[in-house]
């Protein structure tokens, strides 16, 4: 019976690492797109730089899973908030004042979150034990 378990858990690992190499390299692949869309344009916005940042996130959140095993949970809200941010960049002329606020709200509950994430693992780190 244990050996079928650790044989799972090596299972999972490795499809848990393919995945993550499938996300890096369609990430590579649509930043690559992005950038010679720029270069055919002639022309870098801010939208475009938002996006790049939010690929370089998603790698960079990639990298800190494959490195420590760990998904800290700040990296999608992160990308979330550069996400709505781009948004609101790039349909701002189509955005209502409702929806403006609304949006202003979600960053605004985001950014709270993460205060509040942060404060929570500096005043009750977790130990380092393997049951956790």
């Amino acid at each position: 019976m244990n050996k079928i378990k650790i044989s799972g858990y090596k299972t999972l690992v490795l499809v848990e690492d393919i995945g993550l190499l499938i996300i890096a390299i369609a990430t590579i692949i649509a930043m690559s797109f992005e950038i010679g869309s720029m270069i055919q344009a002639r022309v870098v916005t801010l939208a475009d730089l938002l996006l790049l940042f939010i690929y370089l996130e998603v790698l960079a959140m990639v990298g800190i899973y494959l490195k420590s095993g760990k998904l800290p949970v700040r990296m999608p809200l992160y990308i979330t908030i550069v996400a709505l941010a781009r948004y609101m960049i790039l349909d701002m002329k189509n955005l209502d004042t409702l929806r403006m606020l609304g949006l202003a709200g979600a960053v605004f509950i985001l950014t709270i979150s993460i205060l509040t994430i942060r404060y929570g693992h500096n005043v009750f780190p977790y130990s380092n034990t393997d049951d956790n």
